[in-house]
């Protein structure tokens, strides 16, 4: 399908870092990291788990809205996010808050003097999620913080990085260099730093401490990608194979062409998120972005409830879900929006959270039988969806919704809506009537991506018993999910049981027994038995125990007869990692991917000959290597490798698959910019090298798969 002149963008347009990029062509598959990570050369954001599940690829993805004339920040997995889905966007990744030409960020400082960096390899995506809540306090109308803080709050700065997860370095310190930010943090509640002695003032401290100040921060979204995002926000279909309809009889034309074709796959897009979850292994031909239709991206609340397009954000949702009502008084129907959208914050992370659509989660539980939290707590309050197809637009329950089959390629998911209980159940302020309504969650974690082993969602209408003494049931409906089971359920008979029924101890025996008869966990289910002892209300209590961290003080005695050992002293390199200029192992794969070794045909010589392959802003010359095995099987090393200074640091070791790591090879400057790599002998080595050994570095700066044998065959890189 053609689009018009006017809303087509022949080219891919969008920022990182305040830079200008412009791509003519790229597979519409290509996420944002893979993109950062082989043609920029801001390197931060690093390839971890691949699912949005640890954070270390997380950056900042900036909106402009013409109309509002403001900008929405917000943090997103760039090995999710597609990178034909930014256009007209802003991209800022730790290097683009501070460097060491221009100076590091007091976040990048903070996280270095409190100790909250190791490894570092997690650290560049903690920093953004930090930075990204920094900046979305300061649009709050809060009061001004005391110099040096930010409007920041200590509960939001550690639910910041409540998805971010760390190997080796151990939370307490990462949390307090995000609380040091906070307005209302209490300094003797931070932990060791290398900012101040024990029995330093208040006073002592903060001047100790980085200067923060909100009034210079960054510009997240550039001035002249403001200009261009006005008209021509959609790209060119027949350039990128991406598809942005803007109207309903667009998608359906788009759906209808589809349907007629010969094997052509499509890929409906809102955040892709579902891809960290659901693996893909087949390649698409077409992918149509779902997001530009007023239908599908439009929140609406009546007296009747509050409609949500299915191609809202989660975050969006809870932010709607959260506006009370304005009419003065409490309202029980506002006490169910808020309760869903306390429990919507449980699930996955927030940099998930911002770019993973209601309605693909509702699809996914449909067609996947993914374990919804969503899914579940709507079921219970009643919630309908809206189902169009080539024909007509359908009301369903969600209940339906999910019993039916799966949606086939020409329905589509307009939306969702919750009713408004207030109404529906007729209750207002000053009644007898009370509505009830919990939810519950088991899982791994409280907070970030972990999945549930069991969710569920308790409605109950009761009010005094007029006749005796007790709480009558008028109605209730109860939601079980996430068990084993291929969707949410209602426990219909349990509900039917206590309606009308004066509550106690016996009833509630009783409505327990049946309620283990219909949570029963589906065959091949893990640990099954667990599941259904979680069912029982009684057994999900432990669920509404607080999220966040516990205060605690950190009493530390140091012996100055051994001094310094034992002192608060900032890792040398830890601001380095925390700005996101520290590579890795596998950023040398990157830089040299056909690195390999090929044995001489009339020697024992091992020669390594990378191409020339590099980013052309590192200015990166291939390295020489050479590997001589000689009697009495010793190896012999040797190469040089010209980088600028600034990507590297720290002396790496040699690792071995048959010995332990060997310490001591060196990697000195003998100018500004060339850095010689010099392998010492290896003693003990086997006759034959028939397993890699790895040049790896602490942190691993540049790894190279050295491998030999027998056939004289050129391995692949590892």
């Amino acid at each position: 399908m053609e689009q018009s002149e006017s809303t087509v963008n022949n080219c891919l347009v969008f920022a990182v870092n305040g830079k200008r990029f412009e791509v003519s062509t790229i597979h519409p598959s290509t996420t944002v990291l893979e993109f950062l990570r082989s043609h920029t050369p801001f390197k931060g954001p690093k390839l971890s788990c691949g699912e949005g599940g640890c954070g270390a690829c997380v950056v900042l993805l900036s909106k402009y809205n013409p109309v509002h004339d403001q900008v929405d920040d917000c943090t997103v997995s760039s090995c999710l996010t597609l990178l034909c889905s930014v256009n007209g966007c802003s991209i800022t990744t730790t290097e683009g808050l501070g460097n060491t030409k221009d100076g590091f960020h007091p976040i990048h400082e903070r996280f270095s003097g409190f100790h909250a960096s190791q490894c570092g390899f997690c650290t560049p995506g903690m920093c953004m999620s930090l930075f990204s809540a920094l900046v979305n306090a300061e649009k709050t109308p809060r009061p001004e913080p005391p110099r040096g803080f930010s409007k920041l709050k200590v509960s939001e700065a550690e639910t910041a990085i409540a998805g971010n997860l760390c190997r080796c370095t151990g939370y307490r310190p990462i949390a307090d260099a995000c609380k040091s930010f906070a307005a209302d943090v209490d300094m003797e509640d931070l932990g060791f730093n290398s900012f101040w002695r024990k029995g330093d003032s208040k006073e002592v401290k903060l001047s100790s401490l980085p200067l923060y100040n909100h009034n210079d921060e960054i510009c997240t979204f550039p001035q002249f990608l403001k200009n261009e995002t006005r008209s021509t926000l959609l790209l060119d279909s027949s350039r990128y194979s991406w598809y942005n309809p803007v109207t309903i009889e667009e998608l359906q034309s788009l759906l209808g062409f589809v349907e007629d074709g010969n094997g052509t796959r499509v890929k409906l897009v809102v955040g892709n998120t579902g891809m960290g979850y659901y693996k893909e292994v087949e390649s698409y031909d077409k992918y149509i972005d779902l997001r530009h239709i007023p239908e599908f991206s439009t929140i609406r609340r009546d007296n009747t409830g509050i409609s949500i397009g299915a191609t809202i954000t989660i975050s969006k949702a809870i932010e709607a879900l959260r506006e009370y009502n304005q009419s003065g008084f409490y309202s029980e129907g506002d006490m169910v929006y808020k309760k869903i959208a306390d429990h919507m914050e449980k699930v996955a992370s927030g940099f998930i959270r911002n770019s993973a659509s209601l309605g693909g989660n509702l699809v996914m539980a449909q067609r996947n039988h993914f374990p919804s939290d969503i899914a579940t707590v709507l079921l219970a309050v009643g919630s309908t969806v809206n189902i169009m197809n080539s024909l007509k637009s359908e009301e369903l329950t969600l209940e339906e919704f999910l019993r039916r089959p799966e949606l086939d390629s020409k329905s589509i998911l307009v939306g969702v809506k919750i009713p408004d209980w207030d109404r529906i159940m007729g209750i207002s302020s000053g009644t007898e009537m009370k509505l009830l309504f919990e939810t519950y969650r088991a899982a791994p974690r409280p907070l970030g991506n972990a999945l549930p082993y069991l969710n569920a969602a308790l409605m109950a209408k009761v009010s005094r018993c007029t006749t005796s003494i007790g709480i009558i049931v008028s109605n209730c409906q109860f939601a079980f999910g996430a068990y084993g089971t291929k969707h949410p359920i209602r426990a219909t008979k349990v509900e039917e049981f206590l309606t009308g029924k004066v509550l106690s101890v016996g009833v509630l025996c009783e409505a327990v027994k049946l309620l283990r008869g219909i949570v029963v966990p589906d065959d091949g289910t893990s640990s099954p038995a667990y599941s259904t002892l979680l069912s029982p209300a009684k057994q999900l209590d432990h669920g509404k125990i607080s999220t966040l961290l516990s205060s605690a003080k950190q009493e530390v005695e140091l012996n100055r007869q051994y001094r310094p050992v034992g002192e608060p002293i900032a890792k040398s390199g830890a601001a380095i990692q925390a700005s996101g200029l520290s590579p890795y192992a596998f950023g040398a794969l990157e830089l040299f991917p056909k690195l390999h070794v090929s044995p001489h045909q009339c020697g024992p010589c091992v020669q390594v000959c990378p191409p020339m392959h590099a980013s052309s802003s590192m200015h990166v010359q291939p390295i020489c290597a050479s590997v001589c095995l000689s009697p009495p099987c010793d190896v012999h090393a040797s190469g040089c490798l010209l980088m600028p200074l600034e990507h590297w640091s720290c002396c790496p070791c040699l690792r071995r698959p048959w010995d332990s790591p060997l310490q001591g090879l060196a990697l000195q400057a003998t100018s500004q910019h060339a850095i010689p790599l010099l392998l010492p002998p290896i003693n003990h080595a086997p006759p034959c090298l028939r397993q890699p050994f790895v040049v790896a570095e602490a942190p691993c700066h540049a790894q190279f798969s050295l491998q030999c044998n027998n056939a004289g065959v050129e391995p692949p890189c590892a």
